[in-house]
Formats: C-alpha cells, sequence, structure tokens
C-alpha cells in the first residue's frame, strides 16, 4: 500500500477522496434519526463515506437501530446511494453519571477523559488506509448544510470547524459548541501559574480562563473566514486523516491544561499542524 498517494485536497469530491465518519455514542436512540438523515442529506458522493460508531455503557436500543440503518445504508438497489463501509464498535468503560450531573464543573476532567479514551478506541479500530479526512460529528447535531463537507474541504487546513450554536425555544441563539477558542495574553498568564495537571474547562463560571470564545466572534463575515484556533470541540470537525496518523489523538490526561478534544488541537499545534475555526459558517446542536 502506497500512502504517498493518499492526500486530502480542497477538491475532495472530484478527486475521490474518502471521509471516515465517526461518532462515539451512549444511549443515543433520540436522536439517530435526525442524525442519519442529515448524513443522507449532504452532497459528498456516498460511496466515498464510510461511518463506524463506538458504543458504549448503553442501556436503550442503539446498537440495533444503528444494525438496521446500516442495513439500509450499504444494500439499496442503487450502487450510487450505497455507502463505502459501515462498522459498529462496542466498548463499555464502565463509567456511569446521571445526566443531570453530566455537565457539572468538578464532574468534567474525568468525563473528559472517559470521551478521550472513547474517541481514541474509535478512532484505532475505524481508521481504514483509503481514508484521506476523518469527520468527527456529534449524535446530537440537528442543522448543517448539506454541502459541509466540500464547503469544510475547500478552506484547505489539517483541522476545521464551523460556528456550532443552539437554537432555544424563544427562537433567540446561544452559543454551543464552547471549546471552540483563542488563547488570549490573560489566558497565557494565568496558566503561568497553574498546576501542570490542572485542567482548564470553558463556560463554567466556577473558573474563568479568559479565552477568546469561536461563538462570541463576529458572523457577519463571509462563510468560509478562517481564524486560527488553540481549541476545538467535536461537534463537527473535519480532519485530514494523516493528522491523525501522524499521531495527535485525544488525551485522556492533561496536555497542556487540556483534554479530550482541547487537548486534542494544543497536540496537533505543538506537532506542526494547523487548526482553525470558520465563526461565520453555523451549525447547530440541540
Amino acid at each position: 500500500v502506497n500512502l504517498n498517494d493518499l492526500q486530502a485536497t480542497s477538491d475532495g469530491k472530484s478527486r475521490q477522496e474518502h471521509v471516515l465518519i465517526l461518532t462515539p455514542l451512549k444511549n443515543a436512540q433520540p436522536y439517530l434519526a435526525r442524525y442519519f438523515e442529515l448524513i443522507d442529506r449532504m452532497t459528498y458522493p456516498k460511496h466515498l463515506v464510510s461511518i463506524a460508531f463506538l458504543v458504549s455503557d448503553t442501556t436503550d436500543e442503539t446498537v440495533q437501530i444503528l444494525k438496521d440503518q446500516a442495513d439500509v445504508f450499504l444494500n439499496r438497489r442503487d450502487p450510487r446511494n450505497r455507502y463505502h463501509h459501515i462498522a459498529i464498535y462496542e466498548k463499555d468503560f464502565k463509567f456511569d453519571m446521571p445526566e443531570n450531573e453530566r455537565h457539572k464543573f468538578e464532574l468534567q476532567p474525568v468525563r473528559r477523559s472517559f470521551m478521550a479514551r472513547s474517541r481514541n478506541y474509535l478512532l484505532t479500530a475505524a481508521l481504514r488506509e483509503e481514508h484521506a479526512w476523518v469527520l468527527w460529528l456529534d449524535v446530537d447535531v440537528v442543522e448543517y448544510p448539506a454541502g459541509i463537507l466540500e464547503d469544510l474541504q475547500s478552506v484547505d487546513v489539517d483541522i476545521v470547524v464551523p460556528n456550532c450554536l443552539r437554537e432555544t425555544e424563544d427562537g433567540s441563539f446561544w452559543g454551543y459548541d464552547k471549546n471552540n477558542w483563542q488563547e488570549t495574553e490573560q489566558s497565557l498568564a494565568i496558566q503561568r501559574d497553574l498546576d501542570p495537571d490542572y485542567v482548564l474547562l470553558e463556560g463554567y463560571y466556577e473558573f474563568l480562563t479568559g479565552r477568546y470564545l469561536m461563538v462570541d466572534m463576529e458572523t457577519h463575515l463571509p462563510k468560509l473566514n478562517k481564524v486560527p484556533l488553540d481549541g476545538v470541540g467535536a461537534t463537527f470537525t473535519l480532519v485530514k486523516a494523516n493528522v491523525h496518523r501522524e499521531g495527535a489523538n485525544f488525551p485522556p490526561y492533561a496536555f497542556q491544561h487540556q483534554v479530550e478534544t482541547e487537548g486534542f488541537a494544543k497536540m496537533a499545534k505543538a506537532m506542526g499542524f494547523g487548526v482553525y475555526g470558520l465563526p461565520s459558517y453555523i451549525i447547530y446542536h440541540i
């Protein structure tokens, strides 16, 4: 296998570059119908798309729903509408946290550590030699453009994220993915006095980091206008597969005061890769 020929370019669609969509899951039954609807609406050629799931500590019908949907996606009458490959992995971490406690400040480092482990399991199990791109996609993202893969590929950077907001019942919009951010002089000054094992978290009043969050940036510029980032979330994160192949993964330990997705961004930047966000490219989370 000659990996020298494996490229991730700004024109992946016409160059027939394969995309691997990765989604870790736990008790995801309520969200799967919309998740699959949005994936199937995407305009990227389906025969170039693989999907892989890691299902952990689940008590609902998530696995059976995935199996049923995989059967539909892989066995359509028209070969042009069949997906390249779908894999469902199961790996329990024996980590149980009540839903009403999953966002508590003091529980985040351990919760995010287990999320990092699940992402690394999924990545190492699912990444194949044909994949040029890896898309990390949350199961409960509820709206994004059909051409988003082509749009994000056209930016032609190592890691790129759109701006993920949340629509509220009164029709207003709030920032959702606060893990997309830039360091500031204030945030770097705070870190100089921190214990190396202290994990910083965004969106919590208990410890204000002083960073510049992408959800607070202006959104009126062209939607493909990019800004450099130092941390990313994983609601919809497109990564050139060589970034992962060369060793950038999701640290379950404190790496430059971050774990999981933000630790991944820090690690990728330390390796010389570019990390960018698109403040004006809006997607929506539940």
